[in-house]
C-alpha cells in the first residue's frame, strides 16, 4: 500500500517547469531526429504505434470489434477490426491513425504546460501497454517493449531533470513526428503506394476525394503543432527572460 500510494503521489502531483533552455533544446533535437532519414527510420516506428494504436481505440470506441495490430520493420503496420463496412464508426476509425499522433502530442504538450510531468509519462505507459495487448505479431511485440521500457525505465529511475528533458523531448516529437507522414502522404498520394492508404480509403467509404482527407490530415497536424507549441514555449519567452516560470 506504501508503494501505490508512493506511486499515486508521483503521478498526480504536479513537478516544476525546466529551464526554457530544455524547453527549446529538446523541441530543435525532436525536429532534427524527424528531418533527419536515419534517425527517422528508427524514431519513426514510435509514430506508427500512435498510428495504429488510433486506429485500433476509435474502432473499440465507435463498437467495432479489433481483431489485433501488426507493426512491420519497415514502419508500415495495419490494424484489423470487424463491423459494419460502411457508415460513422468505420470512417472515423479510417480517419483516426494519421492524427493521432499529433493530437497525442498536443495533448502531452497540454499535461506538461500544468506540469505533470509524471502523469504524461505514466499515461504514456497506460497506452502503450492497451496498444500491446493487441500486437499481433512479433516485431510489434517488440517494438512496443522497447518503447514501453524506455519509458518505464525514465519515468521510474530516472531524476526529475532527466524526466523533464525526456517528457519534452517525447511531446515535442509527437508533434513534429506527427506531421512528417502527412507531409509524405500528400506528396505520394498520385503514386501507387498511396492507392492503398488510410485517405483512399476514405475516399472509397464517403465518395470524398483523398486529396480533401489529406488536407484534413494536414489541418489537425499544423493546428496541433501551433497549439502544441504555444502550450511547451514557456511564457516569459516573449518578455526575453531566461527560465520559465516556476
Amino acid at each position: 500500500m506504501n508503494v501505490l500510494h508512493t506511486v499515486w503521489d508521483r503521478v498526480s502531483g504536479s513537478q516544476p517547469l525546466p529551464p526554457a533552455w530544455v524547453v527549446g533544446l529538446t523541441g530543435l533535437l525532436a525536429l532534427c531526429v524527424v528531418l533527419n532519414s536515419q534517425s527517422w527510420r528508427l524514431a519513426g516506428k514510435v509514430i506508427t504505434i500512435a498510428h495504429e494504436g488510433g486506429h485500433a481505440l476509435v474502432s473499440v470506441l465507435s463498437g467495432r470489434r479489433l481483431d489485433g495490430i501488426r507493426l512491420h520493420s519497415d514502419s508500415s503496420g495495419v490494424t484489423y477490426s470487424r463491423g459494419r463496412r460502411t457508415g460513422p464508426g468505420l470512417v472515423l476509425t479510417a480517419a483516426a491513425g494519421y492524427v493521432m499522433p499529433s493530437l497525442l502530442g498536443a495533448g502531452a504538450a497540454l499535461l506538461l504546460a500544468e506540469r505533470h510531468l509524471t502523469a504524461m509519462l505514466w499515461l504514456a505507459l497506460v497506452l502503450l501497454a492497451a496498444t500491446f495487448l493487441a500486437i499481433r505479431n512479433v516485431f510489434g511485440a517488440l517494438a512496443v517493449l522497447v518503447t514501453a521500457g524506455g519509458v518505464f525505465a525514465v519515468s521510474y529511475y530516472a531524476p526529475a531533470a532527466v524526466q523533464a528533458g525526456f517528457a519534452y523531448l517525447a511531446a515535442w516529437f509527437l508533434l513534429f513526428g506527427g506531421l512528417r507522414p502527412v507531409v509524405e502522404l500528400a506528396r505520394g498520394r498520385r503514386q501507387r503506394w498511396a492507392r492503398g492508404s488510410d485517405a483512399a480509403q476514405l475516399a472509397r467509404l464517403t465518395g470524398a476525394p483523398a486529396s480533401l482527407w489529406i488536407t484534413l490530415f494536414m489541418l489537425v497536424a499544423v493546428a496541433a503543432l501551433v497549439g502544441g507549441a504555444a502550450l511547451l514555449v514557456p511564457p516569459g519567452w516573449h518578455l526575453g527572460l531566461p527560465f520559465a516560470n516556476s
